[in-house]
């Protein structure tokens, strides 16, 4: 009992030690593209730049999808409550929904800027849009790079690492289109370039959104096997059957089951009880669920 005491100690310091990163990942990306997203903007006006203000529009969801995060982040850290019996952990899924919510909306402005761009285009001053979109590849960088050490399978984590990746992803089509428009001057690379970005970026963002509404409405978390994990029940000694077998997601990276545990007969409440510690214990090891809530049975039930 003491051995398992502090195995849960151990892991209960390593969540807040994770969330601690977690949160210190996301104000630092926060302080790089909120600083960045000035420089940005000013350079596509001065220069010309459908794809930098594409850029911009995309870094400006960036920093609205890191405020969410860091929100939904430190949401989590409230206790629960006698309403919110569970705390707010789903706070960090509503702010990946709300993530690729602010993606579709960049998509959206991004295209219809593009075939603006095609029906009246302008130059661009190559050298002064590579460099900011140089500059900006760097922060987007380090910012991803610090996102995904602590991404782990947290969806609000992901949205805020898939802002600055696919950020990363823009900057080096900008800085390749600028390239293409300084070697030969033709005017359509620009919003092409825009059309990329606006492509990769409707990518994440439906699978972001797909995969937090999976959650919101219950579905059985992608990665786990129902099949595998109710013929591992079964083949623990003692039990008889497993029905009635429930498995969702309180949070993206909090998994939560029930089920109905039919055991052999004979057995008396203090070793049925036994025997779902050691059942608790298997689906944790196993399978990281955190949350098991098995009924104990000795014949079916209605």
């Amino acid at each position: 009992m003491a051995g398992h005491h502090h195995q849960h100690k151990h892991q209960h310091h390593d969540h807040i030690d994770l969330a601690g990163q977690r949160e210190s990942a996301l104000k630092w990306s926060l302080v790089l593209n909120g600083g960045f997203l000035g420089v940005e903007v000013v350079g596509g006006i001065v220069f010309s730049s459908l794809a930098l203000l594409a850029d911009a529009a995309h870094m400006s969801s960036d920093v609205a999808g890191l405020v969410i995060a860091l929100w939904a982040q430190r949401a989590l850290k409230r206790p629960s409550s006698e309403r919110h019996t569970y705390g707010l952990q789903r706070s960090e899924v509503l702010a990946a929904a709300l993530n690729a919510a602010t993606l579709l909306a960049a998509v959206v402005w991004i295209v219809l800027e593009a075939f603006d761009r095609f029906q009246n285009p302008a130059p661009v001053e190559a050298i002064g849009v590579a460099i900011v979109a140089a500059i900006g590849l760097a922060i987007n960088l380090a910012s991803a790079w610090m996102l995904a050490r602590t991404v782990g399978r947290s969806l609000n984590m992901r949205g805020a690492y898939l802002h600055m990746a696919f950020d990363a992803a823009g900057s080096v089509v900008v800085l390749l289109s600028a390239v293409v428009a300084a070697i030969s001057d033709v005017l359509w690379v620009d919003p092409v370039a825009s059309l990329i970005v606006a492509a990769m970026v409707l990518w994440g963002a439906w699978g972001l959104l797909r995969q937090a509404l999976g959650v919101l409405m219950e579905a059985a978390p992608e990665d786990l096997d129902l099949k595998q994990l109710s013929t591992t029940l079964e083949a623990e000694p003692g039990v008889v059957s497993v029905h009635h077998l429930h498995v969702w997601n309180l949070a993206s990276d909090v998994t939560a089951l029930s089920a109905h545990v039919i055991l052999e007969e004979g057995r008396s409440l203090h070793d049925a009880q036994l025997k779902g510690n050691e059942l608790r214990t298997l689906l944790h090891d196993k399978f990281g669920i955190d949350h098991a809530t098995l009924e104990l049975e000795c014949h079916p039930c209605d």
